[in-house]
């Protein structure tokens, strides 16, 4: 036995609950371990010396490096003792916390078996429900559509359609989103992520001057409140982008600062070198270089305060279903911890999304975010899809990799992003091919936890990186692609089948072809990707295609073309 690949820690991705009786236990290992078959010895933690069930662990996940053995249980007694059997080759080894052994004293296993000591009902992270199969849609609000035609207009700068630079305004504004309500209720979108709309100079908001207040261009309250009233009566949720690691160099506090250096009361709001800010200087923390985004000090107590009021007044008064979080992972977990307390005593099923690009484990342990924006799976997605520097075994292993990062609850509310406002057009990166986009929304809308289209993903919109990234939407509809108009839609509206709701996921590869499955209730959803340079055969199964690029519905057998994807439904047990 490899037990340097061994790995298991208490209370942790690795054993976490799931509900006030359930927990789940995952082991990690050697690929090279194979032939071993892994058991969960586990019993009631003060009758462990006497007896023990014994549960053999299914290997459900492999990445690069390792397998991964998990075993799902329900309780009667949440005191909960365990230790890890391995059994190979008529030998029999024990993991605990001694590590691996080849005898295990259970007479005084209290000494060294793992485990979870209770179940505390306020210590389980509960799934935001209609997370596990939301089809977001983020829309750079500037440029998404304009409504309001009676508004000033004299800040507008740019010709709608045309290439925009970093300070051009188009005139994008909440009453064109509401008058796209119905088009995006028609296209299968649940959840609407909207980039700030708090009043600030620039055209993307990220330096908020007020943030109780919604920027003129914009529109104004009225706006907002009608905007998600009708969201809402199309079953449509709204989130909104909160701006808290920083602000502009403009909000009232920070110019107290500017005018009464430390004798402001505000002066520790901030984390300035010296008696007075001085921008030329640039002697204070902001975010990156950029000296008119101060950064706020997320330990002050005033800070705080300030901020978490802002948090709920949004809830409490224009009924938000959430908060996207900008810049997270520079802000105090101090901060987010009190900030979920306050956001989910106004309103539980409001999300909480975080936007930390790497691996965010300690952010989601249940106190403090729902789930990240999963930059993860954009990066894996565009290494498959657009690089060709993975293979579909290696796609495979990453997802799963990827997946072994959280608990399963973040997992069911991740929210997966090929693109969005701070990175290249997806469409753009695979060299404007349709088929690979569309392949590679099929894998965003069968992957576990909610999707995310970048606002005119449907009409193919290119782009690259900011400002070319936040085009204006092309409202032309002779210009628009109805195939993957229509594919699209028909891929968003699967996310309303159980199998995506509530089902397990499966992410492997067969005959080159990258295989992911969601099973639930004997049902089974099952994509094929084909991202080899030949065609790839699809042994007939007990299926009908539910959605592809290529091969028609309702067919039972068929050749998957090169950049093709299809999408089955079957009644197999989950190989």
């Amino acid at each position: 036995m490899n037990e340097y690949a061994m790995l298991h820690i208490p209370d942790s991705r690795y054993c976490f609950a799931v509900g006030e009786k359930e927990l789940v236990i995952r082991l990690r290992a050697s690929k090279e371990d194979r032939g071993a078959a892994f058991f969960l010895l586990y019993q009631n933690k003060y009758d462990f010396y006497l007896s023990r069930e014994k549960r053999r662990m299914e290997r459900k996940y492999t990445d690069r490096l390792f397998d991964y053995y998990e075993v799902s249980l329900k309780l009667d007694d949440v005191r909960f003792a365990y230790i890890f059997q391995i059994e190979e080759d008529g030998k029999v080894f024990y993991y605990s916390e001694d590590g691996l052994t080849e005898d295990y004293d259970f007479s005084v296993g209290f000494y060294n078996f793992f485990q979870m000591p209770y179940i505390n009902r306020n210590d389980l992270l509960p799934t935001v429900d209609w997370m596990k199969n939301a089809v977001f849609y983020q829309i750079f609000v500037e440029r998404f559509a304009m409504g309001d035609v009676k508004k000033d207009t004299s800040y507008i700068n740019m010709e709608w359609g045309s290439l925009p630079g970093s300070k051009s305004f188009a005139g994008g504004d909440l009453q064109g989103i509401l008058r796209k309500l119905d088009y995006l209720q028609q296209l299968g979108i649940s959840a609407l992520y909207l980039t700030p709309i708090f009043r600030s100079h620039s055209n993307h908001k990220y330096d908020t001057i007020d943030y109780l207040e919604i920027d003129p261009s914009f529109g104004t309250k009225a706006d907002f409140r009608n905007l998600v009233e009708q969201a809402h009566k199309r079953g449509i949720r709204v989130v909104l982008d909160a701006v808290f690691n920083h602000c502009s160099m403009e909000l009232f506090q920070f110019q107290d600062v500017v005018k009464k250096g430390r004798s402001s009361a505000y002066y520790s709001w901030f984390l300035i070198d010296g008696d007075y800010p001085d921008p030329d200087r640039c002697n204070y923390e902001c975010f990156a270089s950029c000296n008119y985004m101060p950064k706020l000090n997320t330990a002050d107590p005033g800070v705080q305060a300030f901020l978490l009021r802002i948090a709920v007044y949004w809830i409490e008064e224009f009924d938000i279903d959430g908060w996207r979080l900008d810049v997270s992972d520079e802000v105090s977990h101090d901060f987010w911890r009190k900030f979920r307390s306050a956001v989910k005593a106004e309103k539980p099923d409001a999300v909480i999304i975080g936007e930390n690009w790497h691996d965010a484990y300690p952010y989601l342990m249940g106190d403090q975010y729902d789930s990240i924006m999963n930059y993860a799976f954009t990066k894996a997605c565009l290494d498959y899809f657009a690089r060709g520097t993975f293979t579909a075994r290696q796609m495979a292993e990453k997802l799963n990799g990827n997946l072994m990062r959280n608990l399963d609850q973040v997992n069911r509310m991740m929210l997966n992003l090929l693109d969005s406002h701070d990175t290249h057009r997806f469409f753009t990166e695979v060299g404007c091919d349709k088929d690979i986009l569309l392949a590679a929304v099929a894998l965003e809308m069968v992957f576990e936890g909610a999707a995310c289209l970048y606002y005119g993903t449907e009409i193919c919109m290119e782009g690259g990186y900011d400002p070319d990234s936040r085009r204006c939407f092309d409202w032309e509809e002779s210009h628009w692609d109805a195939h993957v108009w229509k594919t699209i839609q028909a891929l968003a509206m699967l996310r309303k089948r159980d199998e995506i709701r509530n089902g397990a996921i499966r992410v492997a590869e067969e005959e080159e072809m990258l295989i992911v499955e969601r099973s639930w209730s004997g049902k089974k959803l099952i994509l094929y990707l084909n991202m080899t340079g030949q065609k790839k055969t699809i042994a007939a199964l007990p299926a009908e295609v539910l959605c592809s690029n290529r091969a028609l519905p309702g067919q039972k057998e068929t050749e998957l073309e090169t950049k093709g994807f299809l999408i089955q439904e079957s009644k197999e047990e989950m190989r």
